[in-house]
């Protein structure tokens, strides 16, 4: 099988497939996760929302989904309590009711029991809070996880089941056989411009953005089944969000579901749902979607956020599946769709990061299928995700790497040198960069500050003060000189600047 794709759908099918037994190679045009699957709300949740929609079917697979996550990846999925702020009379009862089909769905897969909590409950738990005409809340419970990190385990889990995985290989056609049937691909080498082939029995498109890009380059005609949709989050300090519970407001202006929410020592405020025309790996905030979550944050906040106070803000696109009866992109489905050509090109689409697993569960059962290979069952729900440790958190800031955090630690001692944090905003150490180099196939500095670690996500101006440092120790391990340091510094800095809402010099 081969995949083109290295976010959290092509992943988890390189995972799913090489579990099995098949033979997978996965190419990524770009690094892991840079497109959509870096780029979420870091929530691994069942979707309060889709049960407004009455989606129940959607919401008891993704509740299941998120226990099975838990389960797998305990060093990266963790319990979070959600506070619904009640300021009408209505609210408590509605809301409760509708937690409490949440908590049955879940049955098994529960994360706690939601529960009314009194006005002074609430300011107990979120402090910072709008008190004027505050009743009371509900306290419900979901999943939350840091999205590039699960993807790079998820990468290394595939690795070491077999599959072969490449960062930078950007895929540039298609070869058919005479009856017009997909036989494999070329890629090219982004980094040496070297062309190659690959020989496939099946190829996967799992590509979720880019893929009418990908079913056009099979057959110029094919009609587009992709609705993008914009998705912008905002970053702020823990000031605004100090306890360790996250607020939820269940219905916006614009009829979505907006968190407040703490991540990695820092306030993450979001999301919104803008329909786009065209897609790129860097999209970029709108002005209204910027000044769209200041104003319904400062609904619910009593420190009203502003534009000076946003450390980053960064935006990601939904593939979301095209529906002809849908009017706006809130009220799409995030059901993820399998399309297959005449060519046999399988085309996997929608969908989001807590299904993952079940995506590519269905996606290898229909490839195995189409490739006409041996029935094989699939094994990852029971399957360890690289780095799993029930009791990370002992580990501090390194508690994301799970088994792998006390050999980082060992090369601190080793190499006290690499002991070193980066920058006093952040948690970040030489060490971490020196991991990612040598074994999570990080290539460039936006890789490390990105994706590795959260540096560019969590405060955009302290990632581009530690660009000229990251790349000097990436240099050093990759065996390159001193143009490439400073063609890094340039490029990321180049990029990073779109982080900050006004750009500095």
């Amino acid at each position: 099988l081969a995949v083109i794709g290295g976010g959290a759908t092509g992943v988890g099918i390189a995972v799913d497939a090489a579990s099995r037994g098949y033979a997978v190679c996965l190419l990524e045009q770009s690094d892991f996760g840079k497109g959509t699957s870096s780029r979420s709300t870091k929530l691994v949740h069942g979707g309060v929302r889709y049960l407004q929609q009455g989606n129940i079917s959607l919401v008891m697979e993704a509740l299941k989904e998120r226990g099975i996550l838990r389960q797998n990846a305990p060093h990266l999925v963790h319990d979070l309590a959600f506070v619904v702020p009640n300021y009408e009379w209505w609210e408590a009862p509605f809301y409760g009711i509708g937690m409490k089909v949440y908590d049955m769905l879940a049955g098994r897969y529960g994360f706690g029991t939601s529960r009314l909590l009194s006005k002074d409950e609430v300011l107990g738990r979120i402090p910072t809070l709008e008190r004027s005409g505050l009743r009371g809340g509900v306290l419900y419970y979901d999943g939350q996880f840091d999205d590039a990190r699960l993807l790079i385990d998820l990468a290394r889990t595939a690795d070491q089941q077999g599959a072969v995985l490449l960062n930078y290989a950007k895929v540039v056609g298609l070869t058919h056989d005479r009856q017009g049937y997909i036989d494999g691909l070329a890629f090219l080498d982004v980094e040496t411009g070297d062309r190659h082939g690959l020989r496939a029995r099946c190829v996967i498109n799992a590509t979720g953005a880019f893929s009418d890009a990908i079913r056009k380059v099979d057959d110029p005609g094919a009609a587009p089944m992709i609705s993008p949709s914009q998705g912008v989050h905002l970053v702020l300090d823990r000031s605004f969000l100090p306890g360790d519970a996250a607020i939820m407001v269940p219905r916006t202006s614009d009829g979505r579901v907006m968190f407040a929410i703490p991540w990695h020592g820092h306030t993450l405020l979001g999301t919104t749902d803008t329909p786009i025309q065209e897609v790129c790996l860097e999209p970029i905030a709108m002005d209204q979607e910027i000044d769209f979550i200041l104003e319904t944050a400062s609904q619910y906040l009593e420190k009203l956020p502003t534009r000076d106070d946003v450390l980053s803000v960064f935006a990601g696109i939904r593939p979301l599946v095209k529906a002809p009866e849908a009017t706006n992109t809130a009220a799409l489905s995030r059901d993820h769709t399998i399309h297959v050509a005449k060519s046999g090109l399988l085309t996997i689409a929608g969908g989001k990061w807590t299904t993952y697993r079940k995506m590519a569960e269905d996606c290898v059962d229909h490839a195995a299928t189409l490739a006409e290979l041996d029935e094989r069952p699939c094994v990852t729900k029971t399957l360890n995700i690289h780095g799993y440790h029930r009791h990370a958190e002992q580990f501090g800031d390194l508690s994301p790497y799970g088994t792998d955090a006390p050999a980082i630690e060992e090369s601190m001692q080793v190499q006290p040198s690499l002991g070193r944090r980066l920058h006093d905003a952040l948690p970040i150490s030489a060490a971490q960069v020196v991991w990612a180099v040598r074994h999570e196939m990080a290539r460039t500095v936006d890789d490390v500050l990105s994706r590795r670690t959260r540096a560019l996500l969590l405060n955009a101006r302290a990632a581009i003060d530690m660009a000229p440092d990251v790349a000097s120790l990436m240099a050093a391990e990759l065996r390159r000189d001193a143009s490439w340091v400073s063609e890094q510094v340039v490029q990321f800095t180049a990029m990073a600047r779109r982080y900050l809402i006004r750009p500095e010099g």
